[in-house]
């Protein structure tokens, strides 16, 4: 069924692979609410034994794409009923790389500096240039006795401004893309530890399967006097979403939800939103077409995550490791009239899967906590027994993740969205031309502006089960205005810094975010959550934990 080119994948059923991190914290944990299953519990790493952990990171991903049991059984057998979900999961941008470098060192985008993804503001460039890759979850384990590893997408931009074989500080075995076009899964160039190593259109080239082949070498190779550290970032299901051939037939006629919000806008929405035209009938079969294959590259992520617990068992380390599971940001597909796309403070963008499966984890349990991704690097750090720097904004989820109660929880996280400024706009505006003629070099550095409207698909057939859904000037770019959001357990409520233009949603009595009711709600609940706000946005260090608290 694979067509692997180093050896066969380990054997899929297997179970486990887990995921939703964990999802309440250390400070932010206090009574947790959570479902009223019963859960079995594993027993914990043993004192004193670093336990190993497993990070799966998706690119892209929505949460109700992947936590549907009908559509992947697998994940709902051998993930969330072996592990821990957290239902309250947030990212602090809707935006690859700056929600990538929140994940890498737990700090909210305000604080690490890297707002957007292109230079000179964001991106690979910019996360370098600030240094900080001197101290990131990366260095931080390794420092604490961990063999460290990164397999696949880092930083979109990575590597410009240094040399292909670059490796960043603090990682042991580094595969990385440094040429060609990951994103398609094909025609694309790896540093794999200094070596360059391009893959070309053969079924055994499909990124997803190389990087699951590599996550297997590296758990089954790993030193055996010392626990290691896995970082495992598949591209997909990032468009041009190119499923594993495999897969390419799935889930035939299925279309996007048609939820209340598909194709309907607020007429109080800000300006940006309300005078959006309704999609059109193409548009809506774009959107139904890019459904279907994001979902089916998620079948290869699912035999990614079956072979990582395979290989665990079969080097004999499943009970002592941790697999975590979540997404850079979320997606939306139709919602309020917007194109595919990413961005924005709603719930399809900003709300994405944590799931965790490891020693000490209660099975089939879901937390209720509010939990955000810069809470991954702490809590990673917690687990291994390694220093967190004061400089960090998360705060470990230790406690919630093992079932137990700990000082008062979070009560709203904070999400931020910086608008790409005039010259990161020209140098979209260059590069979708550039992909208009087909001016893409399979071995060109792979700086991306990750633009919806126009995906990287250089390489790709024109037509078949794997051509890409999108290309260029298909679909509106859509430019989604500089904002700050506070998200509560009932409440999101954004301010948009240029026009001074607010939102506020009622998510108990309007789930679906079709009624802006920031003019007229109680002054007092929005002056409220404008202080609280306004304290996560300015905040640095340990003091953004007591900004979110309750």
């Amino acid at each position: 069924m694979f067509d692997m080119s180093r050896r066969s994948m380990r054997a899929p059923a297997v179970a486990a692979l887990v995921v939703c991190l964990l999802l309440v914290s250390e400070c932010s944990n206090g009574s947790s609410s959570t479902s009223s299953k019963p859960a079995s519990t594993a027993a914990p790493a043993s004192a004193g034994r670093q336990p190993n952990i497993v990070f799966v990171l998706a690119d892209d991903l929505d949460l109700a794409s992947y936590t549907d049991p009908a559509k992947f059984p697998k994940f709902n057998s051998l993930m969330t009923q072996q592990g821990t979900t957290f239902s309250n999961y947030f990212v602090t941008d809707s935006l690859c790389c700056p929600s990538r470098s929140s994940i890498l060192r737990g700090e909210y985008v305000h604080n690490h500096g890297v707002h957007t993804n292109l230079p000179p503001t964001g991106g690979f460039e910019q996360f370098h240039a600030l240094g900080n890759e001197s101290s990131t979850i990366g260095t931080w384990m390794h420092a604490a006795g961990y063999h460290t590893g990164l397999l696949g997408k880092y930083l979109n931009g990575y590597p410009d401004t240094v040399a292909r074989t670059y490796v960043p500080p603090g990682w042991d075995d580094w595969v990385s893309p440094s040429g060609g076009n990951p994103y398609a899964e094909y025609n694309y160039q790896l540093n794999d530890n200094g070596a360059l190593v391009h893959h070309g259109t053969q079924p055994s080239d499909y990124l997803v399967d190389v990087l699951s082949q590599k996550a297997g070498d590296f758990i089954e190779s790993a030193p055996k006097n010392k626990p290691f550290f896995l970082y495992v970032a598949p591209y997909v299901p990032h468009q041009p979403a190119t499923p594993a051939p495999r897969y390419a037939n799935a889930f035939p006629g299925v279309q996007a939800p048609r939820t209340p919000s598909f194709d309907q806008v607020d007429p109080t929405a800000p300006a940006w939103l309300r005078d959006r035209p309704p999609l059109t009938a193409p548009l809506i079969t774009t959107i139904d077409k890019l459904y279907r294959r994001r979902l089916q590259t998620m079948l290869g992520v699912d035999d990614m995550l079956a072979n990582v617990v395979s290989s665990l068992q079969k080097s004999g380390q499943l009970d002592n490791t941790y697999i975590v599971f979540s997404s850079d940001n979320g997606f939306h597909l139709g919602q309020h009239r917007l194109p595919p796309g990413k961005q924005t403070a709603f719930e399809e963008d900003i709300h994405v899967p944590l799931v965790v499966r490891g020693p000490g984890v209660p099975k089939g349990k879901t937390v209720d906590n509010l939990a955000e991704n810069v809470d991954l690097a702490p809590t990673f750090a917690a687990l291994g027994h390694a220093k967190v720097p004061d400089f960090v904004n998360g705060q470990s989820l230790v406690s919630a993740l093992h079932g137990t109660t700990a000082t008062p929880q979070r009560s709203g996280v904070l999400v931020e969205h910086y608008a790409d400024t005039p010259d990161e706009l020209g140098a979209r505006k260059q590069r979708r031309a550039q992909k208009r003629q087909g001016a893409q070099a399979t071995t060109a550095k792979t700086s991306e502006p990750d633009d919806d409207a126009a995906p990287p698909v250089a390489g790709l057939p024109t037509s078949g089960p794997t051509a890409p859904v999108i290309r260029a000037g298909q679909v509106p770019l859509v430019l989604i205005p500089s904002y700050a959001a506070l998200r509560t357990d009932r409440y999101t409520y954004v301010e948009y810094t240029a026009t001074g233009e607010r939102e506020l949603y009622d998510l108990t009595a309007d789930p679906f975010e079709l009624h802006n009711i920031a003019a007229t709600a109680d002054p007092a609940l929005v002056a409220g959550l404008a202080k609280q706000l306004n304290a996560l946005r300015t905040c640095t260090g340990v003091a953004c934990r007591s900004a979110g608290a309750g």
